[in-house]
């Protein structure tokens, strides 16, 4: 009984591996798109700002991108009333670069 069993597993086994094949083999290539790479010019500019005097949440941003080389700004009010600004360049040559500076309230 044993042996008939197996036997019929192995059959099954044959019958479903070799279907597959076939069907690979049946494969058409007719509508066999080609991959085309598509490179667009990456060019964009945005500036935002918050103002909300009743929870103090005051900053502000703007960047600017063409290419490979993206230059920005942004502001925030420290904790302490002084404002942090950071200009900030990115390129491929010389990666990204910022300078911080603080403004103190008067």
């Amino acid at each position: 009984m044993e042996f008939k069993l197996l036997a019929i597993v192995a059959f099954l086994i044959v019958v479903t591996v070799s279907s597959g094949y076939e069907h690979a083999e049946e494969r058409s290539d007719e509508h066999h798109e080609e991959a085309v790479d598509y490179y667009a010019h990456p060019k964009y500019a945005f500036k935002y700002g918050v103002n909300d005097y009743h929870t103090g949440d005051v900053k502000s941003q703007h960047e600017t991108r063409d290419g490979d080389v993206v230059k920005g700004s942004y502001s925030l009010v420290e904790p302490d009333g002084s404002i942090r600004t950071v200009d900030y360049t990115a390129d491929k040559h010389n990666g990204f670069n910022a300078i911080v500076s603080r403004t103190h309230s008067h």
